[in-house]
């Protein structure tokens, strides 16, 4: 299963995947894009921390997402990413359109032929005021362009909104 969890700043994504991953049964991965850049980021890393299971494996992966979703996919296992907003970020402050366009590339690419199940959580921008500066542009369209394909090649979408999830495709089920 494969499921793409949608939704604004504090609309409960993160809670939802977590709880989704718990109630598998199954062991969970969590791969982490945030960087620390501040002190004020530091201290929203460090509550996600203390929010998760210490069972749950923890990997921190800014920018290489693709490899390490297929270094620790495995059956019977939980891959839970957050966010790939954070992810978009990080690389497109790199400022290098090769190495954006190869890791969203392999980041689609390998998502059908992964085992286990993959969470993935992200921030749906696309619904604010149009910024004004050609970065803040950038990350929304590449943000829109990436949520678009990840919809269309996943099983399972769902929005988030107040705490509540709305499915937008398929429903989200655990096999076996």
């Amino acid at each position: 299963m494969q499921a793409l969890i949608l939704g604004g700043a504090r609309s409960g994504k993160s809670r939802y995947a977590e709880t989704l991953a718990l109630q598998s049964g199954r062991e969970v991965v969590y791969l982490a894009t945030a960087q620390a850049h501040d002190a004020e980021m530091q201290a929203r890393i460090q509550h996600h921390r203390m929010m998760r299971p210490v069972h749950w494996q923890t990997l921190e992966e800014p920018l290489a997402l693709a490899a390490a979703l297929q270094q620790h996919a495995r059956p019977q296992r939980v891959l839970l990413v957050d966010c790939l907003t954070l992810w978009l970020t990080n690389l497109l402050c790199l400022d290098d359109e090769t190495r954006l366009h190869t890791e969203t590339t392999g980041l689609l690419a390998c998502l059908p032929s992964l085992p286990g199940d993959v969470l993935l959580v992200s921030n749906e921008v696309g619904l604010g005021v149009v910024p004004l500066g050609e970065l803040t542009r950038r990350y929304v369209d590449h943000a829109g362009w990436l949520h678009q394909q990840l919809a269309a090649s996943v099983d399972n979408v769902v929005f988030m909104v107040a705490g509540l999830p709305y499915p937008l495709k398929g429903t989200v089920t655990w096999n076996g």
